[in-house]
């Protein structure tokens, strides 16, 4: 089943949870504070479910289960592929997190939540939510991680997250053109969000030629100023001549309207689910000759962040667990070639093959 095309079969929530082997959905609501939360924890096999909170403002509430749905079994296979002994966990609070002014009464309630789920479920900062709330989240359990630093916590993942790409770029690189050197290359950056904005850091420093594009152009105009990377319009993004295409904003950029456009050898960005459809598009990359660095694999810097604080945080630890995508990426490269299947069912394929290995053994126990 594609992430990008799943739907909610027939609106029957338990069919859609046991066509992805869910192990529970919890919803949480609180009429004082007006919170609206939904956890998903996927798979516990290699250890309790981590994932990020999403604060988003859905059109619909089944919008909001497939999202958590979808996001949830993604960090499964993200922990699985790292090496890492979790599980596959994700929330989303329904709602304009732009709009709240004071959060520490919903956030608290909200971890009244995750704790009454015993350490199932750990969770951590994503879109709308930040290191500030999860110290209110902190309040109410220590089922928590991206806790600000002065909590003892990881603080910004953003870094990591970056330097897993940019080893997952360099990776692709060497498996593609039988070097891993960087310099020179022109690289789209497109989204120079936090992890954006970093990963450009590291692009310019190896002596790549970096353009970069986003839907802001005060952020445009600050990261070209500091960098010196050239601006392209989001409208030019497909149409422009590139070595490397590195998606680190929305997800499905990789769709049936750009595939045929872009020029590209390589693609290695931070952002979640860029195939629109995973067998689909990944086949058709194949067809155009573009090695894809699948993307819950490179980005798992973040997911590596918050592991490590759960051990007691140290920033130098992080990053050296994260060298791991390195060597992962070229061992998933080698397994699709010569397997002669996509790289993104090849990553799936060693996820799985790990967490049926530790299953077995659990059973035997």
């Amino acid at each position: 089943m594609s992430n990008n095309t799943l739907q909610l079969t027939n609106g029957e929530v338990f069919t859609t949870m046991r066509e992805m082997e869910h192990e529970q959905l919890v919803f949480c609501t609180d009429n004082n504070t007006g919170l609206k939360a939904i956890v998903a924890i996927h798979n516990t096999t290699l250890g309790p479910a981590l994932g990020g909170t999403r604060f988003w403002s859905y059109q619909q509430e089944d919008d909001a289960i497939i999202d958590v749905l979808r996001l949830s079994r993604g960090m499964t296979y993200k922990a699985a592929i790292s090496g890492l002994n979790l599980g596959g966990g994700k929330a989303v609070i329904i709602g304009d997190s732009k709009a709240l002014t004071n959060r520490e009464p919903l956030f608290r309630r909200y971890g009244k939540f995750v704790n009454g789920l015993a350490g199932r479920y750990i969770t951590a900062e994503d879109v709308g939510t930040s290191t500030s709330d999860m110290e209110f989240i902190n309040m109410e359990t220590d089922h928590v991680a991206g806790k600000p630093e002065y909590l003892g916590g990881g603080g910004d993942p953003s870094p990591v997250t970056a330097y897993g790409v940019y080893l997952g770029m360099k990776s692709a690189t060497k498996y593609a053109t039988g070097s891993d050197n960087l310099s020179g290359k022109r690289i789209l950056v497109q989204g120079v969000g936090h992890v954006g904005y970093n990963l450009v850091k590291h692009l310019t420093k190896d002596g790549a030629k970096v353009m970069i594009s986003d839907i802001s152009e005060e952020r445009l105009k600050a990261v070209a100023a500091e960098f010196g990377a050239e601006i392209i319009g989001t409208d030019k993004v497909f149409d422009t001549q590139m070595d490397i295409y590195a998606p680190c904003a929305l997800g499905a950029t990789i769709n049936d309207d750009t595939i045929n456009k872009l020029s590209c050898q390589i693609i290695a960005g931070a952002a979640n689910n860029q195939l629109k459809d995973e067998a689909v598009h990944g086949k058709r990359l194949i067809e155009r000759g573009i090695t894809y660095a699948p993307d819950y694999l490179i980005n798992a810097g973040g997911l590596i962040n918050c592991y490590v604080e759960l051990e007691g945080y140290n920033r130098e630890r992080a990053l050296s667990k994260t060298e791991i995508i390195y060597d992962r990426a070229m061992e998933i490269f080698q397994v699709a070639a010569k397997n002669n299947i996509t790289t993104q069912a090849a990553a799936n394929q060693v996820a799985e093959e790990r967490i049926r290995a530790i299953a077995n053994i659990n059973a035997r126990l």
